[in-house]
C-alpha cells in the first residue's frame, strides 16, 4: 500500500494531465476506495490546489488554476523566467523539449489567471548557435512588455540606450512596429520596422526603455529573409541580402591537404575532396582579411580560385604579419 504522501503526489499528477477524472476510475488508478480519493482530494484542498467537484452518479474531478501555485509560489518574475526557460528548452535540441514541453503546460496549468496572461504573452524565437556566452541582464517587465507589444501589433515607443552616446540625456523616443522577440548569443533582440528610419533594424532588448502608453495597432510587414530567424542570422553575418548563414565575402581556395583534414575545423565552409592531399574549400566571412585569416588556420599552402579581392586581402594580411614580426609601426 501506497504512503499517503506518495498517493497525493500520484494522484496530484493524474489530475494534471487531463480535464476530469471520474472518482471512480481515480479510485481503481491509485487502488483505495472512493472515500479515501475524497478524503485526498480535501488535502490536495488543504494545501492550495483549486479542485472542483462535478456532479453525476459517479462524481468526478478537475483541477483548476488557483490563487497561487501550490506547494512551489512563485512571484511574478520567477513566473516569467521559467516560462522562458522551458520554453527556450523545447527548441535547444538537447534531448529534453518533450519533457520541457510537458512541464510548461503542468505549470500553465496551475497558475493564477493573472499570471497565466503574463506567461501567455512571452513568445519568441530561439536561434540555436554553438557557444553562447551568458545572457545579457533584462527585466522581466521589458520583456513581457515587448511580447505583448508584439502579440497585440502595436506600436511601440521607448529609449534606445546606443542613442545616449556621454550617458546624457535621451535622444528623441523611437517607434517601432515590433515584429519578432528573438533569442540568441545570450542576448535578446526586438525585430522591429522603425518608423523614424523607414527601414527594419534589429534592437538589442536590454537596452530597450519602454514607454507608454503604446501606439496605434498597426499591419505586419513581411520580414525580410522570410522569417525572423533568416533576419536575424543575416544580420549576424553581416550580410546585406537578408538570407540566413549568407556571408558578405565569400571565396574559394585549394587547400593542400586531404579533405578528412579539414572538415573537422571548416566550420560551415564546403569542402571538395579532391584526393588523397589535396581540397577544395568555399568559405564566407564578414570581410576579406577575416576569410584569409581563417583560411591560414589549416596550416598549409594555399591557392585562391577567386574572387581577386581574396588575394589582394591574402597581401595585405601577409603585409601586416611582416609589421607585426619585425617591430614595424602600424601602418
Amino acid at each position: 500500500m501506497a504512503t499517503t504522501t506518495s498517493r497525493l503526489l500520484h494522484l496530484l499528477s493524474l489530475l494534471q494531465t487531463r480535464r476530469d477524472w471520474p472518482g471512480t476510475v481515480l479510485a481503481e488508478r491509485l487502488d483505495v476506495s472512493h472515500r479515501t480519493v475524497r478524503r485526498d482530494i480535501d488535502r490536495l484542498r488543504e494545501m492550495g490546489y483549486r479542485i472542483r467537484t462535478a456532479m453525476g452518479p459517479d462524481g468526478g474531478y478537475r483541477l483548476d488554476a488557483g490563487t497561487e501555485a501550490p506547494p512551489l509560489l512563485f512571484d511574478d518574475e520567477q513566473v516569467v523566467a521559467l516560462t522562458v526557460a522551458l520554453q527556450a528548452a523545447a527548441v535547444t535540441g538537447a534531448g529534453v523539449e518533450d519533457a520541457a514541453l510537458r512541464a510548461l503546460t503542468t505549470v500553465r496549468q496551475v497558475m493564477p489567471a493573472r499570471l497565466r496572461h503574463r506567461a501567455d504573452q512571452l513568445a519568441f524565437t530561439a536561434v540555436p548557435r554553438p557557444g553562447d556566452g551568458p545572457a545579457a541582464p533584462l527585466s522581466p517587465h521589458v520583456l513581457v512588455t515587448l511580447s505583448a507589444a508584439v502579440r497585440a501589433r502595436e506600436v511601440l515607443r521607448f529609449d534606445y540606450a546606443s542613442d545616449r552616446p556621454d550617458g546624457d540625456e535621451p535622444g528623441p523616443p523611437r517607434r517601432v512596429e515590433p515584429h519578432h522577440l528573438v533569442t540568441s548569443r545570450g542576448r535578446w533582440y526586438l525585430v522591429a520596422w522603425d518608423l523614424g528610419r523607414g527601414d527594419w533594424r534589429l534592437f538589442r532588448a536590454d537596452r530597450i526603455s519602454p514607454r507608454t502608453p503604446a501606439g496605434p495597432r498597426f499591419a505586419p510587414r513581411e520580414i525580410p529573409g522570410g522569417s525572423a530567424e533568416a533576419y536575424v542570422s543575416a544580420r549576424f553575418t553581416g550580410s546585406d541580402s537578408d538570407q540566413a548563414g549568407t556571408w558578405p565575402c565569400v571565396g574559394t581556395v585549394l587547400l593542400e591537404r586531404p579533405a578528412r583534414a579539414v572538415l573537422p575545423f571548416a566550420g560551415d565552409a564546403l569542402v571538395d575532396d579532391l584526393g588523397p592531399h589535396r581540397c577544395r574549400c568555399t568559405a564566407g566571412s564578414w570581410s576579406w582579411i577575416a576569410l584569409a585569416a581563417f583560411l591560414n588556420r589549416f596550416d598549409t599552402a594555399v591557392t585562391v580560385i577567386g574572387p581577386p579581392q581574396l588575394t589582394e586581402a591574402f597581401a595585405a594580411l601577409a603585409a601586416r604579419n611582416t609589421a607585426t614580426a619585425t617591430g614595424a609601426p602600424p601602418s
